[in-house]
Formats: C-alpha cells, structure tokens, sequence
C-alpha cells in the first residue's frame, strides 16, 4: 500500500501496546489512512486510523495530532493464517471494512484502549500549560510581575477546569480498560463528559482573546516569552522520552483539538457497541450532546475551513449560513444566508430536475463595508406584511403533529414506503409553511449606498447571533467593492459546497434516530447573576424550541440598577418535542425614542446569551438540576426539572379539603355557598381590571414562587387576600388561575364525559355537531356548568382585546382547553403510546371543544337547562 509521506523510523518495545508518531503537517483533510505494519517477532500487526477533524483544516498549532498504532493478534482476526498468505484479508482491514460482528465488543476495547492512551497525553499537555500559571500568579502580587492577575485570568482561562474534568474521566475509564471483560459499561463516563461541555463553550468563547493576549505579552515581556515557547509535556508511561517542548500556543489549541477527537471516538465506539447494550443509548445521547456542541463552536474554531479563492486572489472564507425569512415585495420568502469574511450574500436554491446538481441563485449581496444596522429612530417602516394568524399557526402545528402520528402507525404496522414517503411529504408541506409564517421579530440591514432589506426571526438569540457574527467581522480593515458577474457567479457557486446547514430546520428532514425531543412540563428557577461592570436594570427572558424554530416562552421581572440581580423566580414551560432552552439576559430600554418601526417596540439592548441541551437523562429526575450558563463574562445561575405530559395528566386530590386547590368544585361552592369558586371571580375581575391588555396574558409564564404564595393565600383563605392580589404581577394571577383548574381532582369537563367530548367534536354534520355539544353542557354538574360558562365569557372579553394583547380565541383555547379538558389517567393508559401522541391525539381535539364554545354565540345557563329542542341521548 503506497504511502503518502515516509514513516519515522522508531524502535519498537515488545512490552508496549502503543507506539506514537507525529502526524505529518501535509496529510491531506479528512484522509482516513490504515497502516499495517509486520513486525519480525510473532504474527503480530499494527492498525493505525487517522481521525482528523470535521471540518478543520491542519493548521501549524494542529499539526501535533498523535496517532495510535494499536498492536492487534493477528490469529484473532485472520484465524492463525499468516499475514505474507492472506492479501485478501489485508486488503479488506487496509479498507476499515471490519466485517465479523461477533468482534464489535473487541473493537469497542480497541478503540477505548486508543482513546485512553491520546487521553494521557492530552491531560500530559493540560498540566504543562497549567505548570507556569502557578508561579505566575505568585509573582503577580509582587513588586516586579511578570503578568498581571488579569492577564494570567485571560490565557489560561477554564484550563484547570477542563483538567480536573478530563482527570476525573480518565481516572474512571482506565481501570474498566484494564479490567475489561464484555459486560463493562462506561457509557455514562462519556455522557458525563459530553454534559460537561459548557466549560469548552466558555473556553472557546475566550480563545482569541487568550492567543492575543499571550502573544502581546511574549512581545513586552522577554522572562514570559522563554516561558511560553518551551514547555515541558511529560511522555506517556511507556515512552523513552521522558519530555518533549511545545509552545503555548499550540497547546491552547489541544482543548479545541479534542472536542471533535472525542465525538469522532463516540462515533466509532457506536458503530461497535450492539443496540441491545446498556451502553448504546448513553452513547448515542453522548454523541449527540457532542455534534451540537460541535456544529455551535465550529466557526469560532477556524473560519479558514470555507476558504474560497476569488478570481484576483483574495481569500474568502464562509463564517456563518443559515436559512431566513425575507420579506420581499410584501411576501415572505425563504432564502439561505451566507455570511462570509467580507461580504453577506442572499440566495435562494435553484430547482433542478433529477439527477442534476443543486445550485444557488444569488438574490443580492452587500459588501461588509457598506453593510449597517439602521438605528430605530433612523429605520423606515417596514413594507406591510399581513400577519399569518394564530389560529391557522396552531392549525398547522396540529396538522404536523397528527401526520407525525400517523407515519409511526405506518411503521409500526411496517406499512408501505410510498404511503410513508406520502405522509413524510405532508408533514414536510406543513412544516414548511409554519417555519415560513411564524417569524415575528425584525432584523433589518441597510447598504450604505442605498437600498434596505428585512428578515424576519423566531428568536432575538438569533437576530443577535447574526448581528455580532457581521459586527466581529466589520472590526477588521474592510474595504468597499463590486463583484463582477464572473466573480458573483464564483461565489454563489461555492455556497453548495461550503455551506455549513444543510437542510431546512424542520422535523421531517431529521433521521429517524434522532431524538423526538421532550413533551411535557419544563420548571425552571433563575436564580441570580453576576459579573456586569455596571449597574443596570436587568431581566431574563427564557426561550425553547418547538417544530424547528425557537420561541420566547417566559421573562423574570426587571431587577433594577444593580451588577448582581437576584431574580429568584420559577416559571413553568410547555415543551412541544424540545432539544434546546436558551437564556438571553438583557438591559431594559426606558427610553421611548428607540422605537423599532418595524414592530413598534423598544429594543432592549442584550447584555449576554446562552444556550444548554435539554439531555433527557439530567432533567428528567424529581430532583432539581443546577446550572450555569456563562455568557460575555456574565454567569447565569438557574435550576431546572423536567415533568414528562404523562405524569402531568395525574391529578392528586387534596388531603386538606379545607382548602381550594385540589378540592372538587362542588365542594368549594357548597362551602362559599357560591356559583362560581371565589379564586376564579377574583382572578377573573384582577385581569379584566388590570391585564386585559397585557400581551400574551395567560400565555406568558407567571413568577411560580408568586403563584405558590397566592395559592396558600387562597387554600387559607386569608383576609389579606385582595391587597396581595392588588400588588401582584398579573401574569402570576393569570398563572394561579389556570393552576387552580389543573389542579381539580378531575377537569372541570370532568372525566366521565371526555369520550363524548371527543367524538361529538369529530361530527361532521353541523347540526348533530350543535346538539350534541350543547347536550353534553347540560349533563354537567352545575357548579361545573356555571363555572365553565363564566370563564367562557370572560376569555371571550380577552380576545376581543386580541390587536394589543395578541391572544386570539384560538390562543386562549390552546392554553386552557388542555386544562379543562383531558383524559382521565386510565383513558391515557389505554390510547396513548408515547408522548408526541399525547399532543396529536389528545390536545388537537382539546382546543377544538373549547374554541367551539368560544366561537359559539353566548350560551345562558337558564335557556340551555329550559331548552328542549336539543336532542338527548344517554352518554
């Protein structure tokens, strides 16, 4: 097998599993070389895998990649024939191809075995890097420094956390590597591991400012200089060479280095661990953890991945892409974004018919140097774009959601392809559709030399990302130009192949697996933060995802003119298939003249941003989980846990039926001797007095701490119950109100009638529709009755307020029928299969029967108890 580059000689130890060899600095990107060595003593050989980098070019600092040469038996693998006889067989190992499966969980203690030995030496170069810092720091506090605390803060920011993380792992992975045998299980090392990634976001986050500021430093400084262009990393155990020199610079690159080793090492770990394994799921979360770590940093790695030459010889590299919503000609549009070093270009993909290679279509490019971001005061109205509406948005989302159901109905019943593939085309249909209409919040750019464009986003963290990705890149000394068409046409050629997101973001293009993502109930506590340099007033917003976009679900209350807020508030977020909670912490805007025309809202500036994958196996525990989000040198301290929707269909009655929450309603009216419960007509008249206007009332998350206070004032019936109801937030009262209904031991709809619900909103003829609704009103129990008509009219009052509080009829049923409304835990058990069902099956239908009574015209209790002319059956 020719070899692209001479192999070193080295001596080779009998007693040794592994032997190193530097990598050559000009081994081709993504070459996957196996070398098979034969050694004169035994039938013995060597197997070696390059695993270079996704997406990274070997640069200077990269070139010091170990490779392993891993000394197999030879009769294990070629049964005892010699290798001079076996070219066939060579050949077939030469090619990675390991064909016995019987020999996956050797494979598996190969690859460890591998890993463990590039683990030392990586945790070897960890404590070299940290070795100086010590003395440094000593010297710091001193008359003659040779760095400042700061300055020693910034290089070698999170080394020593990384450290103590990967000591810890390779501490717990070696002796199961030593020891092994096929039951052992180390899955969840590497999924602690990959959970523990936060600390390379904030180090990578940091590792520009860390190489600028070493390299001002070695050039004031000649003692630091010496330091830092010789370091000693010690050998492996077994090597001869007790120390080899490295400067600092290319041992703070190690870190980034490793990141994608390791998910390159998980990927080969899964590939030969069976399914059946304790291990293979922790892997499989581990490598997913990993991959969206990876995808989120890979730009901030090294943009010189993307390079493209242009026709003078300028270099161009391909920072950031991504799919947005432009409005054009007063419609929206969905075009892909690239943004390279020194120009941003718009595009929209070409149809092709089969066979032929895609291609993109350039729409408009602005150079980055006649590229700004108009101020609100200096910005234009924006072109009117009429608003999808919310109810058809949530009609979509239903529409996906039963078209999800049915497509794993077809695969579990091992339905047909084509059937399948009909559905899959549905879904994507609609989800397409969804993603193109649900974007609200603008993002306008303007070209200096004249004309303006406007994109609209789901997430201000996105906005923001693309804001700071473009501002980073306009600090340099950018030069103003046109492209001429051959030079245009060069570039958007490019974009196929450089771009970084493939597909647009919605489920249907996902594997099928890849995680479904959490349904259910996430609890989150922010807690407090820390490190802003001046005092502000300052507030949290919290934002998911949901059907392939992020969406704003909750916001702490504004702390103000303080550098350390102390928010300590709960708030509770449906998740609808999540995988994402951002944290976006911003400076609250007072004055009026920074209006975004495009919106009509004050523009808060953002301070900091956030983002942690939702990992299945950290949240869903009883236990609270606690967190940190570090972000521009800001640390966000928040808790959260995880309540899946099948153990929130649960309801507990109450012990105490002294009290309100958890009481049945018949009893609460009976005591208070009342129609309709006292929480809800004082919660009903606070909103109609004070938030009626407040948008997303009932949507947006109350303070949970606020709604537990107000629920023990209620269940104690408290005479101080009207002022604390005066002086709370009303999304905290909006919030109570809707606890107190889904805490009632049964729906207010109650159990025994949700089977009649569903099938008498399933009517197709409008007329048996009417009857039979209003048939099933009457056969409530009457405090149920009044109670529910009573909350009817006032939601009613809510959405005749819809153009300011943005909380249409259909928004209002999606939030409260799920509440009043559901199927008792024994109707749950026996229909449903897993939670994306919950959400098809059961909430689609749920919105329906409340948004039919909403829609309907008023409905007295006296003519609907007198009326004769429905028609009744026994249900």
């Amino acid at each position: 097998m020719g070899l692209p580059w001479p192999l070193p000689s080295h001596s080779l130890y009998p007693s040794s599993q592994f032997i190193l060899f530097q990598e050559p600095p000009l081994a081709p990107v993504g070459s996957s070389h196996v070398i098979m060595r034969c050694l004169s003593h035994g039938s013995d050989f060597l197997v070696n895998c390059l695993y270079s980098p996704i997406k990274l070019p070997l640069t200077h600092e990269a070139t010091s990649f170990v490779l392993l040469l891993t000394t197999l038996r030879l009769d294990r693998w070629m049964g005892g024939c010699p290798i001079r006889k076996c070219g066939r067989e060579r050949k077939m190992l030469a090619a990675g191809k390991w064909v016995e499966a019987g020999k996956g969980l050797e494979m598996r203690k190969l690859v460890l075995s591998g890993f463990l030995a590039s683990e030392e030496i990586y945790i070897n170069q960890l404590e070299a890097l940290l070795l100086p810092m010590k003395p440094l720091k000593a010297t710091a506090t001193t008359s003659q420094p040779v760095l400042t605390i700061q300055q020693i803060e910034t290089i070698f920011y999170k080394i020593q956390d990384i450290y103590e993380i990967h000591k810890e792992f390779y501490d717990n992975l070696c002796p199961k590597v030593q020891q092994w045998d096929s039951q052992v299980t180390m899955g969840h090392l590497f999924q602690k591991l990959a959970s523990q990634l936060g600390v390379y976001k904030a180090f990578v986050d940091n590792y520009k400012v860390a190489l600028e500021t070493a390299e001002k430093c070695s050039q004031s400084n000649n003692q630091f200089q010496k330091i830092s262009e010789e370091l000693k990393v010690k050998g492996p155990k077994d090597s001869k060479d007790s120390h080899t020199s490295v400067t600092m610079e290319a041992l703070l690159y190690k870190p980034i280095d490793r990141v994608t080793r390791s998910t390159l090492v998980l990927h080969d770990l899964l590939k030969h661990t069976p399914v059946d394994h304790p291990d293979y799921p922790l892997l499989q979360d581990a490598l997913r953890i990993s991959q969206n770590f990876l995808s989120s940093i890979n730009e901030d790695i090294d943009p010189r991945r993307t390079a493209v030459t242009t026709p003078k010889g300028e270099t161009r590299q391909l920072v950031k892409d991504g799919f947005l919503v432009e409005v054009s000609e007063s419609s929206r549009k969905l075009r892909h974004v690239f943004l390279f070093t020194d120009v941003l270009l718009c595009a929209k993909l070409k149809k092709t018919s089969a066979g032929k290679h895609q291609q993109y279509d350039c729409k408009w490019y602005i150079p980055l140097a006649d590229l700004v971001f108009p101020s609100p005061e200096e910005s234009e109205a924006s072109p009117q774009v009429h608003p999808f509406p919310d109810h058809e948005l949530e009609d979509m989302k239903m529409k996906i959601s039963a078209l999800k159901s049915e497509i794993q109905k077809e695969k579990a019943n091992k339905g047909q392809s084509r059937a399948i593939e009909r559905l899959k085309k549905k879904m994507f249909e609609n989800e397409f559709l969804l993603l193109l209409n649900s974007p609200t919040i603008p993002f306008r750019i303007h070209n200096r030399n004249g004309k303006s464009y406007l994109f609209l986003l789901s997430s201000d963290y996105e906005r923001s990302e693309w804001r700071e990705a473009i501002q980073k890149l306009q600090k340099k000394d950018l030069q103003a130009f046109v492209l001429s068409s051959v030079e245009l046409q060069v570039l958007t050629g490019s974009c196929f192949k450089l771009r970084t997101v493939h597909n647009i973001p919605v489920t249907s293009n996902k594997d099928d697996d890849e995680s479904p993502g959490l349904y259910g109930f996430l609890h989150v506590i922010v807690h407090s933060a820390k490190g802003f340099k001046q005092s502000a007033n300052l507030y949290c917003t919290l934002e998911v995802d949901s059907f392939g976009y992020f969406v704003s679900k909750a916001k702490t209350r504004v702390f103000r003119d303080t550098t350390e807020p102390k928010w300590d508030e709960e708030f509770e977020i449906e998740l609808e298939g999540s995988q994402s909670l951002r944290i976006l912490c911003y400076e609250k805007c007072y004055d009026k003249t920074k209006v975004n025309k495009d919106n009509n809202e004050i523009v808060d500036k953002i301070m900091g941003k956030g983002q942690i994958q939702l990992d299945p196996q950290t949240v869903e525990t009883k236990n609270w989980h606690t967190d940190v989000i570090e972000m521009n040198g800001i640390k966000v301290e928040f808790s959260m846990k995880f309540t899946s929707r099948d153990m929130s269909l649960k309801r507990t009655p109450s012990k105490k039926q002294t009290g309100v929450f958890g009481v049945k309603i018949s009893v609460v009216t009976k005591r208070e001797r009342s129609k309709v419960p006292y929480i809800v007509r004082q919660c009903v008249e606070e909103v109609e007095k004070r938030g009626i206007e407040e948008v997303g009332i009932y949507r947006i998350s109350g303070v949970a701490t606020d709604i537990q206070a107000l629920k023990t004032v209620f269940d104690a019936n408290n005479k101080d119950i009207l002022l604390m109801l005066s002086d709370m937030d009303i999304n905290a009262i909006a919030g109570t109100l809707k606890l107190y209904f889904r805490e009632l031991p049964e729906p207010l709809l109650t159990d025994r009638l949700y089977p009649a619900f569903m099938e008498g909103i399933a009517l197709s003829d409008p007329a048996a529709k009417e009857n039979c609704m209003m048939h099933l009103l009457r056969t409530l129990p009457d405090p149920n009755l009044i109670t529910f008509l009573f909350l009817l009219e006032h939601l009613k009052r809510v959405a005749e307020k819809e153009p300011i509080n943005k909380m249409s009829l259909h928004n209002l049923a999606t939030v409260f029928g799920p509440t009043l409304l559901r199927p008792s835990e024994v109707e749950s058990k026996a229909h449903l299969t897993s939670a994306a069902d919950i959400w098809s099956h059961d909430v689609m239908a749920q919105v329906q029967v409340l948004l039919y009574y909403l829609q309907h015209p008023p409905i007295s209790f006296a003519e609907l108890k007198r009326n004769t002319l429905y028609f009744s059956t026994d249900v």
